[in-house]
């Protein structure tokens, strides 16, 4: 028996696979389990030193050009085949935009039950979690006693813990025989220099209080300084100010910084369900019965277009010192 977690990778692995990493080292040490990785994709031979220290015993690397990009057809019957030659009983993934379609599709063909978006997750003879439901407006305790059994954690809510040196084992294999009925044959970078917005540990967004499109690059320069990511609320996006891209919330992307600064945002409860697992959220409002103040741990009840500025000239002089 055995944990198995499941490493994203887009080119490079990305960071959500050393927090999914992290926790499957803490459940297989509770259940009394080996911990094993699963990599698919072109190379991981120069990202492998970042896994040291997470228990992990041995990596199953699938290299192969071929499976560079996730496809439903390629990554799924690979990792249910290894879950089976393994005898996995816990699979642990990433809830990023494409590790819960790869859990769903994964869990179907393994015909096992799965919890999507975890927020915490632990082990006491099953695997228990928490997760937001009715747009985050309660918090959910979900348990499975059977066995295997899956989850997926929501990006940037699980402190990456490496607790050694230990260097696992790689075990290359070779692409098994699949019939890839779907081929990606390019995919469109993000300018260079982009946060992407759910793996961002600091995020500035705009709604509608900023009037139109033309405040967005006083955002933008606050995220420069601190090295964040533009976000967006869904009214500045319907009023096209900004791409759906940029969008937070229940209609766009759940996201869950170390810092989220809303400026301009009523703070509706769509908005909130995407970002109010936020570990800070600040608020900037000239409107002070607005209701981001309610969940906000930091209100500035103030005209934006003051502020944000402030923030930006304050922000250089202590990043500089």
């Amino acid at each position: 028996m055995s944990v198995l977690v499941m490493l994203e990778q887009r080119g490079e692995l990305k960071a959500c696979a050393l927090e999914a990493a992290t926790k499957a080292g803490e459940i297989a040490q509770k259940a009394g389990m080996d911990l094993n990785a699963v990599y698919i994709g072109q190379s991981l031979e120069d990202q492998a030193d970042q896994l040291k220290g997470f228990g992990i015993k041995k990596i199953y690397a699938y290299e192969n050009e071929k499976l560079t990009h996730y496809s439903s057809d390629g990554y799924v019957p690979i990792v249910r085949d290894l879950v089976q030659e393994l005898d996995a009983k816990v699979i642990i993934g990433s809830a990023s935009a494409l590790g819960k379609e790869f859990c769903a599709s994964l869990a179907a063909r393994l015909g096992v039950e799965l919890i999507q978006d975890c927020i915490e997750l632990d082990w006491d003879g099953g695997l228990i979690a928490k997760k937001p439901v009715y747009a985050g407006k309660v918090l959910s305790a979900v348990r499975i006693d059977s066995i295997p059994a899956m989850a997926s954690i929501r990006p940037n809510v699980i402190p990456v813990d490496p607790k050694g040196d230990d260097i696992p084992e790689t075990e290359k294999r070779d692409m098994p025989q699949l019939d890839l009925r779907t081929v990606i044959k390019d995919v469109v970078q993000a300018a260079a220099g982009t946060i992407e917005l759910t793996e961002a540990k600091i995020i500035v967004s705009g709604g509608r209080g900023l009037g139109g499109p033309e405040p967005f690059p006083m955002l933008q320069e606050l995220c420069d300084v601190l090295g964040a990511a533009l976000g967006a609320s869904r009214a500045a996006v319907d009023a096209g100010w900004i791409h759906h891209s940029h969008q937070v919330g229940q209609t766009g992307k759940v996201v869950s910084p170390d810092l989220y600064i809303a400026c301009g945002i009523s703070g509706a409860i769509q908005h909130q369900a995407g970002m109010r697992t936020s570990r800070i959220i600040v608020a900037i409002n000239k409107d002070s019965e607005a209701n981001i103040f309610k969940i906000c741990d930091y209100g500035i009840v103030g005209d934006l277009f003051e502020v944000v500025p402030i923030l930006t000239e304050e922000a250089k002089k202590v990043l500089a010192d």
